[in-house]
């Protein structure tokens, strides 16, 4: 039976060819993604793409053939914890290594999968992969993340998010002392220019804004705190990489492997602490927050030599 996926197409992949977006997508090779296309199994608004086109802002229909039922999601052990929960938004504490929704090459667990193993309904708009996902944090990041149950909810968040009006707060721990201890890193960030599997600060790139504090200062490292004025992929550590603080355990962005061993971390240390938001039918604020997750907390211990 032929699977058919919708897949958003991410910012960073806006306006680049078919092939080369496809195989990022997908994580398959480009001369798979052109085979895909050649075969004419890859559309947008009902117009089949070639290899060539650019991919414009929308959902790309990918046909992935005879390849059988999609293998059981499997569960986030543990469960998906609820911070806070109304008819209308629930928001939980994402555990490292789950994705916000499926997508094709990710087998892990996502919050979708979680929140109905739980028997939590989301909102039933937008792509069915995506239901009620009104924001996404990394798979390697931890923390806080809100999702829509009802439809105005969804339409509410969305455009508070788009006009930034959600207040979210991280915590990360950077390698080395920060000077100034408070700041703002303003600078344009886009597609790695030679790795495009990461980002980087590049002309041309799309508007970034971070804001910075210094909560603490460890020997050979620094607790930051840091508020998201724009919300790129990666934001926060291609800029702290940028400024020469890459987040601790961050191989990705320029992380010493040997700390990172030290303090026994294997992903970023960085953590969705804080989110804020207007309730989106009953007005008031919603502010909730989340504790550093063991492997973080153990880390933040071995840096302070407790």
């Amino acid at each position: 039976m032929s699977q058919t996926r919708y897949l958003p197409v991410p910012d960073a992949l806006v306006g680049e060819r078919a092939d080369a977006a496809l195989a990022r997508m997908l994580g398959i090779s480009r001369s798979k993604a052109a085979g895909v296309l050649a075969d004419g199994g890859v559309s947008m608004d009902g117009v089949t793409l070639g290899k060539s086109d650019a991919l414009r802002d929308g959902i790309v229909v990918v046909d992935l053939g005879e390849d059988g039922p999609a293998a059981p999601e499997p569960a986030v052990p543990g469960g998906l914890p609820v911070i806070y929960e109304d008819a209308d938004v629930v928001v939980i504490d994402k555990p490292v290594g789950v994705a916000a929704h499926a997508s094709v090459g990710w087998t892990g667990p996502t919050v979708t999968g979680g929140l109905a193993a739980a028997g939590i309904t989301v909102a039933q708009v937008g792509v069915a992969e995506r239901y009620g996902i009104v924001h996404r944090l990394d798979v390697g990041t931890s923390g806080l993340m809100v999702v829509a149950k009802s439809v105005p909810a969804y339409s509410a968040l969305k455009r508070a998010f788009k006009e930034r009006t959600v207040e979210k707060i991280y915590h990360a721990v950077a390698q080395g002392h920060l000077e100034p201890t408070a700041g703002t890193i303003d600078a344009p960030i886009g597609r790695h220019p030679s790795a495009d599997y990461k980002f980087a600060v590049v002309d041309g790139g799309r508007p970034s804004v971070t804001h910075y504090e210094v909560l603490e200062m460890m020997p050979g490292a620094s607790l930051v705190e840091v508020h998201l004025e724009t919300g790129r992929t990666h934001q926060i550590r291609v800029h702290m990489q940028a400024i020469r603080h890459p987040l601790v355990g961050d191989m990705t962005y320029g992380a010493d492997p040997v700390m990172a061993r030290r303090v026994g971390l294997s992903r970023q240390w960085l953590h969705a602490h804080e989110l804020a938001f207007e309730h989106p039918t009953l007005g008031g604020q919603v502010r909730v927050t989340s504790s550093y997750p063991a492997d973080l907390e153990h880390a933040l211990q071995v840096l302070r030599g407790a």
